[in-house]
């Protein structure tokens, strides 16, 4: 999978946990701090990316991941490479 293809699935998925405007989620976005995620929302985003690309991720690696770019690179490494 493309990491562009990736980086807007993230974007989608994202906008729905968090309730935030697609357009203005970007890579260097910071979940908590620029998007408004707390421990609970954190908890289902990882679940909602799980789902979205039938993964199943480290949690406590997961949680120490802050920004969306870094969200990408780390779902990356978990989907087979083209």
């Amino acid at each position: 999978m493309e990491k562009s293809e990736i980086k807007q699935r993230v974007q989608k998925v994202v906008a729905q946990v968090l309730k935030a405007d697609a357009a203005e989620i970007k890579p260097e976005s910071n979940f908590a701090f620029d998007l408004g995620a707390d421990s609970m929302s954190s908890v289902a985003l990882i679940a909602a990316f799980e789902e979205e690309f039938d993964i199943e991720m480290e949690e406590d690696k997961a949680r120490e991941v802050q920004t969306v770019g870094e969200a990408v690179e780390f779902i990356a490494q978990y989907l087979p490479q083209n």
